[in-house]
């Protein structure tokens, strides 16, 4: 029998089809990803990275580049930005275009990976996985080789690779940085983008010298430049005069505090907007930003979360289900990791020393996710004093997702007797 019961989404989604949003004129030109056709106060690092990549106009090789500075600072837009237009002129030119490709290596993070996404952008097809590293670089390099081109390769958070696994990240980042030498039609360049201002310090020497052979900085952002920013892409993406006047300003001075982060500010203005417009209001208050401030923070924990690997997940789910138990005031570290031991138990998972747990413990104590405060026993020596700092409902949206630990639902856990 067919259900006449109108579905409550249609609701939803024939309103967004009928009504023409009062707040967006273009909500895309708000997102990160989006590159304008001019970038505000990344004059100077467009300026050098365009300087080290004209020679290719000219059919030569450029130099290998390093960027570097905190997120949020222009590093993959400058770069995107550049490319553009350097396709954009060999096109008016009537040049050779060269073939670029993006990787992201937080995303993208095996050598294998990488070089089947190569492989992929000179048309050889490899299988996801089951071929020897190597194999799969030397089909990269035949097809690239077949005839005169350059291809221009960026690597946005390179650092993910070598940190993942020092020595294949290291061998990969090498061999691509030496390509040239083993090319004799074909010439490749090599754009390298890190958050970690401390990433070369993870570099062999013999890849250092190749990968910086040229080095562009990307400095923070201040409160200023980021009214700048906003200004240039709410005149794009909001209708005129929906924003209220301190809004811009507050989301410059929230986005500065977190280091000067372009990405930061941008989502909190769109975030901003989107709830404005699901209230139904015709203006973007700074009431709204803060809620948008408190939702992202939200979404930042959970995504933290979600990526913690098992052991990480276990010691946070043992401290949830301690504190399940009404003893939040009396969690220590010995608690946790009899819990932990427990849990682990119970789904065959072998369990890490106590030492380990207690490290583990410190990291997430870092993270913001627990607070583990040091506490004297006198002689017998120091122990933590632990409390979930992070919302339940993280635990139980995220943490219990996790199939592993979606089997610990119903498991009860028991005290230690012997307390530490």
């Amino acid at each position: 029998m067919k259900n006449d019961k109108p579905n409550p989404l249609d609701e939803v989604f024939d309103k967004f089809l009928s009504e023409k949003s009062k707040i967006f004129k273009n909500r895309d030109v708000l997102r990160h990803s989006f590159v304008p056709d001019e970038l505000p106060h990344r004059e100077k690092q467009s300026r050098l990275i365009a300087e080290i990549l004209a020679p290719a106009l000219q059919g030569s090789i450029p130099s290998n580049i390093f960027c570097y500075g905190k997120t949020g600072t222009g590093k993959t837009i400058v770069a995107k930005y550049v490319l553009n237009y350097l396709i954009d002129k060999c096109n008016e030119m009537n040049l050779t275009i060269p073939i670029t490709e993006l990787i992201n290596c937080r995303l993208v993070d095996t050598p294998y990976r990488v070089l089947s996404n190569l492989c992929k952008s000179v048309g050889v097809t490899v299988p996801f996985t089951g071929l020897p590293t190597d194999e799969v670089y030397k089909r990269f390099q035949l097809a690239l080789d077949s005839k005169e081109q350059l291809m221009i390769i960026v690597l946005d958070e390179v650092d993910e690779l070598v940190k993942k696994d020092h020595k294949k990240g290291n061998d990969i980042l090498y061999d691509l940085t030496r390509m040239n030498y083993n090319l004799e039609y074909a010439r490749v360049s090599l754009i390298g983008i890190s958050n970690d201002l401390k990433f070369k310090q993870y570099l062999d020497p013999r890849v250092l010298s190749s990968l910086s052979e040229e080095e562009c900085v990307f400095d923070a952002y201040t409160a200023n430049e980021l009214q700048d920013i906003l200004n240039q892409r709410a005149g794009m993406g909001f209708h005129e005069k929906v924003l209220e006047a301190g809004v811009i300003p507050f989301v410059s001075a929230l986005a500065a505090q977190e280091h000067g982060d372009a990405r930061r500010a941008l989502d909190l203005l769109h975030k901003a907007g989107d709830i404005a417009e699901r209230k139904g209001q015709e203006i973007v208050t700074e009431a709204d930003v803060k809620k948008g401030q408190k939702a992202i923070e939200s979404d930042i924990v959970s995504n933290t979360v979600n990526k913690m690997p098992l052991q990480s997940k276990l010691i946070l789910y043992s401290i949830y289900k301690l504190e399940n138990l009404a003893l939040a005031d009396e969690i220590k570290t010995g608690d946790v990791y009899y819990a932990y031991s427990q849990l682990c138990k119970s789904i065959n998972i072998e369990f890490l020393t106590q030492r380990r747990v207690s490290e583990l413990i410190t990291d997430l104590d870092m993270l913001g996710i627990i607070s583990a405060s040091v506490i004297s026993k006198g002689r017998y020596g120091r122990t933590k004093k632990i409390h979930l700092q992070i919302p339940k409902k993280v635990i139980t949206n995220v943490v219990e997702k996790d199939y592993m630990i979606e089997r610990l639902k119903p498991v009860d856990i028991t005290l230690n007797k012997d307390k530490e």
